[in-house]
C-alpha cells in the first residue's frame, strides 16, 4: 500500500489550496429573445427551449 513519504507543509498545502477559484457561469443568448440565459436551461424571459414553448412556464412580457 502506497504511504506517503512525509508531511506537506501548510504554506504548501495553502498555496495549492489558492489555484481553486469561483468560475463565472457560461452564459448565451437565448435564440428567441436574445437575453442571457444559462445553457440547457429555460429562458426565464421568454419561456422557450430548444425552440419551442415549455408547458407550465409563464411568459414575463
Amino acid at each position: 500500500m502506497a504511504v506517503p513519504k512525509s508531511r506537506w507543509s501548510k504554506a504548501r498545502s495553502r498555496r495549492q489550496r489558492a489555484q481553486y477559484k469561483i468560475n463565472a457561469p457560461n452564459l448565451g443568448a437565448c435564440p428567441q429573445c436574445h437575453t442571457l440565459k444559462a445553457p440547457h436551461v429555460v429562458c426565464k424571459n421568454c419561456g422557450y427551449y430548444k425552440g419551442r414553448l415549455v408547458d407550465g412556464v409563464v411568459a414575463a412580457e
